[in-house]
């Protein structure tokens, strides 16, 4: 039995070596051969991924029917200012606005120190510019600065960006957003107001949009605007009840009601500008102040 058992495993064994000895060649090629596809395959990938990393995915900036406003709709003076940036790459974190004698600048403050230039236009041109050209970056503890000249608000401007880490240029668009300044700073031409509507002492409806958030919360329209004594309100009634306060310019203003909906009396300084409010919401699981934007139509206003 023992002598039996042996023999089978000697012969085993030599089917197995013959089979190895057999296959070896093709074995070496289809190893080689699949080395070669992994490496190709690899090395587009981290391409592909080191592409996806140094371009950023681009974000849209500004809003459905920007007007650009130039200097000459803003009063003189220093003004802070939100900035919507195509890339998440390129983050403005404070941005101060200065308006004076017909012309604009602005001091971003950004989120690192990895740009060492700015230049405004496209990286094309900037490749093509001269260096005086080149707006230095500012040194300000671990960020940059950068003062840029602003052609107009609410309107998409190139900037180039060059990264000190890629010595190269790369393309962002900006949007100085006029609706994030106070009314107080917008001059003749950039809101309509009620005085130049004439409207007499009553009670009227007006067309709102309400913009920002999420998307999802909206505002009844058309809404009630109430005329007296020279001043204008409008009532905002949300698309749910879970406002618990607004606050319109500093003033911090409570829902007449939240039983269906919540419910709001609020002070209107203008007509067809992106009118800034914020509102706080119970909504999630805790309270949030929200920035949202009204936009009350003149042209839709009836008795």
């Amino acid at each position: 039995m023992k002598k039996t058992v042996l023999i089978s495993a000697l012969l085993l064994s030599a089917s197995v070596f013959c089979s190895c000895s057999d296959n070896a060649a093709p074995e070496t090629k289809q190893v080689e051969t699949t080395t070669e596809i992994v490496t190709t395959t690899e090395v587009e990938t981290t391409a592909e991924v080191t592409t996806e990393q140094v371009t950023a995915p681009q974000q849209e900036v500004g809003y459905d029917g920007m007007k650009a406003l130039s200097a000459d709709s803003v009063k003189e003076g220093e003004y802070d200012i939100n900035v919507d940036s195509s890339s998440s790459m390129f983050k403005v974190t404070a941005c101060k606005l200065t308006v004076k004698d017909g012309k604009m600048t602005a001091k971003m403050t950004m989120s690192g120190s990895g740009y060492e230039y700015l230049f405004m236009g496209t990286g094309e041109e900037a490749e093509k510019a001269d260096e005086a050209d080149y707006i230095p970056a500012e040194e300000s503890g671990d960020v940059v600065e950068f003062t840029v000249p602003v052609e107009a608000l609410d309107k998409e401007i190139d900037c180039a960006a060059f990264s000190k880490r890629k010595e190269q240029w790369y393309d962002r668009k900006l949007v100085f957003r006029a609706d994030s300044l106070p009314v107080e700073a917008l001059g003749d031409g950039a809101i309509t107001t009620l005085e130049s509507l004439s409207l007499a002492d009553g009670e009227y409806k007006v067309d709102v949009k309400l913009d920002g958030g999420s998307g999802k919360a909206s505002v009844q329209s058309p809404a009630k605007l109430t005329v007296k004594d020279g001043k204008a309100s409008a009532e905002i009634i949300w698309s749910s009840n879970k406002y618990d306060y607004m606050i319109v310019g500093e003033e911090k203003i409570l829902p007449t009601t939240t039983e269906e909906f919540s419910v709001f009396d609020i002070p209107v300084s203008g007509f067809d500008y992106k009118m800034a409010v914020k509102a706080d919401t119970t909504a999630m699981s805790t309270p949030h102040e929200i920035e949202y934007t009204l936009f009350f139509d003149s042209e839709s206003i009836k008795k």
